[in-house]
């Protein structure tokens, strides 16, 4: 099975939780699955920032990027939370390869909106590089950075990220390991199994805001791209990944059509 994992930058922000999961990702890899990781980094990014006394301004949940901002991107994503993770990865047993989507252009990007800077959309991913290291037992972990063919960068949306590489990958799941318990429905419910028109519905109604309305537009996005089906789960729960992975009632399925329960 062709899994791809998406951990949001909180979780990775201390050792032990970095440690746990990457302990679990690891196992889950030696026992068989294909796996490919992407992630975040937002707080760590945020942290690095106001150290420097250096603001953010966010458009839409999206942080404006401006060169001082780009070349903190770089040295956060790309640098100290992609070698972390991958140092632990590699001390739970896996051999991971730090990579971001510049990489063999590994994705593609072309500026959003120039009033954000050199924030970037995916509009294309190459996943050759994730095929070969894969097919030979390698661990690949993506940083949410972009580029294109005349050598731009740009900072991305990691779940956005993780849907172009997932879709690319020809994944059968996509998991978004996150600091929530799964999709909340109006009664504050969690809904176990959603398809992508009730998770639009949730959405249009107002009920899914912020963080959660992004994750389900690139939940909705991933299935509509091939997709098998996208867990929404709690990264901290115990042995959350391979929970997911063994079909369990945990967080929140999605898939692109049929009868929920």
């Amino acid at each position: 099975m062709r899994v791809l994992v998406k951990l949001g930058g909180t979780l990775l922000d201390s050792a032990p939780s970095r440690d746990a999961l990457a302990a679990q990702i690891a196992a889950a890899q030696a026992g068989g699955v294909e796996i490919t990781v992407v992630h975040g980094g937002g707080k760590q990014m945020t942290r690095f920032l106001a150290e420097r006394g250096i603001s953010s301004q966010f458009v839409n949940g999206l942080r404006v990027t401006t060169p001082e901002i780009l070349d903190a991107v770089l040295k956060i994503f790309a640098g100290t939370v992609n070698h972390e993770l991958v140092a632990a990865l590699n001390r739970a047993g896996a051999l991971a390869v730090g990579l971001t989507g510049i990489d063999a252009l590994l994705a593609e990007a072309e500026q959003m909106d120039a009033a954000l800077g050199a924030v970037g959309r995916v509009t294309r991913s190459n996943p050759g590089l994730l095929h070969l290291l894969v097919a030979n037992g390698y661990l690949p972990v993506v940083a949410c950075v972009a580029g294109d063919r005349r050598g731009r960068v740009y900072n991305v949306n990691a779940d956005q990220m993780a849907v172009a590489c997932a879709a690319a990958f020809g994944a059968a799941q996509l998991i978004f390991l996150t600091d929530v318990e799964g999709v909340l429905d109006g009664e504050k419910r969690i809904r176990r199994l959603l398809t992508a028109a009730e998770s639009g519905r949730l959405i249009a109604d107002r009920i899914a805001t912020g963080g959660m309305e992004a994750k389900l537009n690139a939940a909705i996005s991933a299935l509509e791209s091939g997709v098998g089906q996208v867990r929404i789960a709690p990264g901290a729960a115990e042995g959350v990944l391979g929970r997911v992975l063994a079909g369990d009632d945990v967080g929140t399925r999605l898939v692109l059509n049929g009868v929920t329960a």
